[in-house]
């Protein structure tokens, strides 16, 4: 389903390991689920006031729509439209793109630049029908139809359930809304200095054995401090990021202000585990339970399986652009994944590199309309 319906996809980092894993979620014997007895919980969408729609899209004149979907596991997702042009004006065939964000992000990702500069909305007004994804534990993808995000139970997933459950939910539900099929945008992943220094000193691990299932990275406290230090004379707080993105090239210092406002977004605790694990072992492979018999349980084996990259078909059309700076999916990590391609289609691959950009400039960069977007939607209409 993943493969017929994902046309197209950016990967500003190595996103594109969570479509094409057919094979090793098809090992996986059993999926952890939970249910204690409460009674449904709402899908807590947002109020006329809030949500993503009325305080990202309909505030620069765009029309947007709130949509749910509710997963196999019952995790309910909040999902944006963005149906027509900021004029009202809809063309004729507007194909969907789905816009996925990454770790510790959410909808909003593809919101925080200026509307001229925003891929969500140089999409709608290039006659594109835009969708934006809201991956389970992110502010407005909190329901479920049993756990409330209070319940431990709630918090017992990492990216392997985004890949069998979240991705294809949403790709279904934009599927049945349009009957077309989709151009898919991602961005996001893996590893820093920061990440790799966390992952190597057990950190996630030792948040999960102390029970703390949600991970949340922005407390309060916290977030109003770096506001305040953002604010005072000769502070340039684009540097915050350096730590987890690389140094990110274009920047505007205002826009970690606006980043800060809605960033970044709560994960599981067991979410970072996984992305752990990976960092340490070098591989792709699915979550470790780090016993043999509870592998066995889940998988059928005693080892997690690893995602296949050979699985992509030669005939998908895929844009690849990566940076050169970036900490989070480094050029060594982007190079795997091309490895991997070596018998794609050379029409349907372009690999687009950025020797400047970092993490955070394909989602906040001043010049990414220029450098990466327009290459993109370029890319796009030829498909």
């Amino acid at each position: 389903m993943m493969k017929m319906m994902a046309n197209n996809i950016l990967a500003s980092s190595i996103l594109v390991i969570l479509l094409f894993c057919e094979s090793a979620v098809g090992a996986r014997t059993k999926l952890l689920s939970a249910n204690n007895g409460q009674d449904a919980t709402s899908a807590l969408a947002p109020s006329a006031n809030d949500g993503i729609c009325a305080t990202m899209v309909e505030t620069h004149g765009y029309a947007c729509e709130e949509h749910t979907v509710t997963t196999q596991d019952g995790y309910i997702l909040s999902m944006q439209r963005i149906p027509v042009r900021k004029s009202g004006e809809a063309s004729g065939n507007r194909i969907p793109v789905l816009l996925q964000h990454g770790l510790l992000m959410d909808g909003i990702t593809w919101l925080l630049l200026p509307p001229d500069q925003s891929l969500a909305f140089l999409l709608a007004d290039n006659g594109y029908e835009v969708w934006l994804g809201n991956t389970r534990g992110t502010k407005y993808s909190l329901g479920h139809t049993s756990l409330s995000p209070d319940d431990p139970a709630y918090w017992e997933w990492s990216w392997d359930e985004l890949v069998a459950y979240d991705l294809p939910a949403t790709f279904q539900y934009v599927h049945d809304q349009t009957g077309q099929k989709i151009h898919y945008v991602g961005h996001s992943l893996i590893l820093s200095p920061l990440a790799r220094t966390a992952a190597e000193n057990f950190i996630a691990e030792g948040l999960y054995k102390a029970d703390i299932r949600e991970f949340n990275p922005k407390g309060k406290a916290l977030v109003e401090v770096l506001k305040a230090v953002c604010s005072k004379p000769g502070v340039d707080c684009t540097q915050l990021l350096t730590a987890f993105t690389g140094k990110n090239c274009c920047l505007n210092s205002s826009i970690v202000d606006v980043f800060l406002d809605h960033e970044p977004q709560s994960t599981s605790t067991k979410n970072m585990v996984h992305i752990s694990q990976m960092i340490r072992d070098g591989t792709v492979a699915m979550f470790d339970y780090d016993n043999k018999n509870e592998n066995m349980q889940h998988y059928g084996q005693p080892n997690p399986p690893v995602y296949s990259m050979t699985s992509i078909p030669n005939d998908l059309p895929l844009f690849l652009s990566y940076g050169g700076a970036d900490a989070l999916s480094d050029v060594k990590d982007v190079k795997l994944l091309l490895a991997s391609l070596k018998d794609h289609d050379g029409d349907k691959l372009v690999v687009q590199y950025r020797d400047d950009y970092a993490h955070a400039d394909f989602v906040m960069g001043q010049t990414a309309k220029q450098d990466v977007y327009d290459p993109l939607m370029a890319f796009l209409k030829l498909q």
